[in-house]
């Protein structure tokens, strides 16, 4: 994998913020921590891709046939 450094500016707090997981033993460096932060967003902009593409998907589809109790009896089942 490729590696690019980069300069990045944080405020004391964030530093502070930033050492004291370092500390906690969390994260071996500040690096470490940053690419946590990174592919922790990563993920959480993929799921909110997928929610949106399944919302429009569902207003695409058009108005159910189905009673809101049988929606709901199917969602229940479905639920993990």
């Amino acid at each position: 994998m490729t590696v690019v450094r980069k300069s990045i500016t944080f405020t004391k707090q964030q530093d502070a913020w930033i050492k004291q997981q370092i500390e906690k033993g969390d994260f071996t460096n500040d690096s470490e921590y940053i690419r946590d932060l990174v592919r922790k967003d990563q993920a959480r902009y993929r799921q909110r891709n997928l929610i949106d593409a399944q919302l429009w998907e569902g207003m695409a589809s058009g108005l159910s046939d189905k009673s809101v109790e049988d929606i709901w009896n199917k969602a229940e089942v479905n639920m993990p």
